[in-house]
């Protein structure tokens, strides 16, 4: 029995990490925890506060705007009705009150009302739904009668009224720690009228005190953790493989999380690089408006009106087309769209391509458009952004030659198909380029692949064409050589569209 104590202390004097070096740690590693712990706990509580003011006022400005679009919403379908009877214009009256009231049951909700200026530059602050609909419907600008409840709101709004009116932005003011003042433009139909306020003190002062006190627990258990596995540290050396193994799990997750990080860099970068192909195509639209309205007549303002029309439609799609790697799906294919597809390949042809002077003396166009042609449920300018760079891959590889493209339309009414087919009597496709992947895909219509070696932003053209008409429109396009000389582009159309 006496052995057995003894053999254990010499055990113990074995190794040379004795029993006051694990105090000196003990006591370096909780004082660390301790401090680091503090530091933790003001920079999380700053955090939060911070969070938490950004999200009261966001909170309250998303709720004041949601209800000044309510207002405009109604005074827009409402002034659709020119013939108004007495019964339409009490629900009109009714939805006023009940959009204005509504906000006032949710108890973080003091005081919503519509700020109008009137006649005289008279401003107006009102939460009745008569005298709104006597101000948009009976044309009653000398209102008189004002909530003397609003005074300080139409006092704030008197400061902000040109800025607001300029730039039509939302405009909010802390009172206090957590009473927001928010002024958010009024425009109905289009035209300034005033601001809708709101006064709202959102709290959520108990979400961060929850968190704060959670953070608090954690911290006395990760320090008790601490205090203990260090009293344990001598009895887990068995299990260091463990420990290494475990190590290398995590460090395979990082590689894989650095992995995805730079999958996603490179999806940027090739975006990048889609929206810098486009931005030259809108340069150039914006350079043949400003020639229109350079031109402008009184003979001619009803074509160029059309004309800069469509090209500004088409500045606004590839702006549209800046905000997502992939659009949603209806705002490329819905019933609400109507294309003409020869219209738009007429003017495609004679408004963007025929302008440019370097073209216009060497190419020449031929159009050959079935007049059977269906419209199709598409929007028009992501059918142009598939056909413009068919047309423009046969001017930029003719070597500066004079070729004729032609551009046909054919529609088979028994199988409801259509083909839109561009071709030219150039020199041709490269072989290599007609090759396909595994994918099953020509190398045309890969991404940067191109035989244009002076231009680093070239190949992406037909890819951005083939992409469009098969991922996001479902269709098909094919492309290659004329048995006799030049190639073609046939883009087959599917019957659902």
């Amino acid at each position: 029995m006496k052995k057995k104590p003894k053999q254990f202390v010499d055990k113990v004097k074995s190794y040379h990490f004795e029993l006051k070096h694990l105090l000196v740690l003990l006591f370096i590693l909780l004082s660390f925890q301790v401090f680091a712990t503090l530091i933790q706990k003001v920079s999380m509580r700053k955090f939060l506060l911070e969070t938490q003011e950004w999200y009261q006022q966001d909170f309250a400005e998303r709720i004041a705007n949601l209800t000044a679009t309510s207002l405009e919403m109604l005074l827009e379908a409402s002034a659709q009705n020119q013939n108004q009877d007495e019964l339409e214009a009490k629900k009109i009256v009714q939805a006023f009150n009940i959009i204005l009231s509504q906000q006032l049951l949710q108890h973080h909700i003091e005081d919503v009302c519509v700020i109008l200026s009137t006649k005289g530059e008279k401003i107006l602050a009102t939460d009745n739904g008569q005298m709104l609909f006597s101000y948009f419907f009976k044309q009653s600008r000398d209102l008189q009668n004002m909530d003397t409840t609003y005074l300080h709101a139409v006092e704030m709004y008197r400061n902000i009224m040109d800025k607001i009116e300029t730039s039509e932005q939302i405009y909010s003011f802390l009172e206090g720690k957590q009473t927001f003042h928010v002024f958010v433009p009024f425009v109905p139909k289009g035209e300034y009228a005033g601001a809708v306020y709101m006064k709202s003190n959102p709290e959520f002062t108990m979400i961060t005190s929850g968190i704060i006190s959670g953070y608090n627990e954690i911290s006395l258990i990760s320090t008790g953790l601490i205090l203990f596995g260090l009293l344990a540290m001598f009895y887990i050396s068995s299990y260091t493989l463990q420990e290494r193994n475990e190590a290398q799990e995590l460090l395979f997750q990082e590689r894989e999380r650095k992995l995805k990080e730079n999958i996603h860099l490179q999806k940027e970068s090739l975006f990048t690089k889609r929206i810098y192909h486009t931005h030259h195509k809108a340069e150039k639209i914006m350079g043949f408006i400003k020639e229109d309205l350079s031109a402008l007549a009184a003979d001619n303002i009803s074509t160029i009106k059309h004309r800069v029309t469509k090209y500004a439609n088409f500045i606004s799609r590839v702006i549209y087309d800046m905000k997502w790697f992939d659009p949603p799906i209806h705002a490329i294919r819905n019933p609400i769209f109507r294309t003409d597809l020869n219209e738009l390949i007429r003017f495609i042809v004679n408004n963007i391509f025929l302008r440019v002077t370097q073209n216009s003396d060497q190419d020449e166009f031929q159009l050959e458009l079935d007049s059977n042609m269906p419209r199709l449920a598409v929007n028009e300018f992501v059918i142009w952004e598939i056909i413009e760079p068919l047309i423009q891959n046969s001017i930029d590889h003719s070597d500066d030659a004079k070729i004729t493209i032609t551009v046909r339309t054919e529609h088979d009414s028994v199988q409801k198909k259509s083909r839109v087919i561009v071709s030219d009597n150039g020199k041709g496709i490269h072989p290599e380029l007609l090759k396909t992947n595994e994918a099953g895909i020509k190398k045309i219509f890969l991404e940067n692949v191109s035989t244009k070696t002076q231009n680093r932003k070239s190949g992406y053209g037909c890819y951005i064409a083939h992409q469009i008409a098969t991922e996001r429109c479902g269709w098909s396009l094919d492309a290659g050589n004329l048995p006799d000389k030049g190639c073609q582009f046939i883009l087959s159309i599917s019957p659902h569209n």
